[in-house]
């Protein structure tokens, strides 16, 4: 009976994950405990033990009597979001480089080959998905206590940023995506290296890649907000 909890546990925390990310649970909205509680068969113990991972990843918000939220994207942290994503890229690529281990190297090679596929056949989720994951694990790579949960939170709202204003039929951003995926062999490449100054210069050429298109989607013309670079 506890595996059969666990295994509903796992399953809710992925669904409601998958969810998040692909924006089919909008930012700051709140979650059902009822209704998450019917359909994973569970009680309400083990589903506010699965809310309070959720949030010690970045993906909810808990609020005492109020229930518990999908984490809010409001122009504060859109502005925030700019302004720390390339240190922490760069400083997450360096230390992958340095720390990765064998086994995390070829995990990193197949999420390139499930980014791939889904660069050629699959949707935007799919997309969204295999790149948050191919990050991920650059992330563990990299092992760092105090980096590890803003990171998380970093590739969460860069994975919504990217499902809202993602357009396939837009060429320069399918361009964008592959340049990304060749992008991504490179980083692959100065991790097996041990190189930890091209990963950081690649963690820097990647966000550039992206950045700007973000803007346009994201920023009206006339604010004039200081936007993250690194150099």
């Amino acid at each position: 009976m506890k595996d059969d909890a666990k295994k509903r546990k796992r399953a809710m925390s992925e669904v409601l994950k998958r969810e998040i990310l692909t924006l089919v649970r909008k930012p700051g909205s709140d979650l059902d405990e009822v209704q998450l509680s019917e359909e994973f068969s569970l009680s309400r113990t083990p589903l506010r033990e699965v809310f309070r991972e959720l949030a010690g990843e970045g993906f909810v918000e808990l609020r005492e009597n109020r229930g518990t939220k999908i984490s809010d994207m409001s122009h504060m942290t859109l502005r925030d979001f700019f302004l720390a994503a390339p240190m922490i890229y760069g400083a997450v690529m360096r230390l992958a480089a340095r720390n990765a281990l064998p086994d995390q190297i070829e995990n990193l090679k197949a999420a390139q080959e499930r980014f791939r596929d889904a660069l050629r056949s699959g949707s935007s989720a799919d997309r969204a998905l295999s790149n948050n994951r191919f990050h991920e694990i650059t992330g563990e790579m990299a092992d760092n206590i105090y980096l590890k949960p803003s990171f998380n939170r970093l590739l969460i709202d860069h994975a919504r940023i990217g499902m809202t204003f993602y357009r396939p039929q837009d060429h320069k951003m399918v361009e964008n995506l592959t340049a990304a995926s060749d992008q991504h062999d490179a980083i692959i490449t100065a991790i097996e290296n041990r190189d930890e100054v091209a990963a950081a210069q690649l963690a820097t050429d990647h966000w550039n890649l992206s950045r700007h298109q973000i803007e346009l989607f994201v920023m009206p013309g006339q604010l004039d907000i200081p936007l993250g670079t690194f150099s």
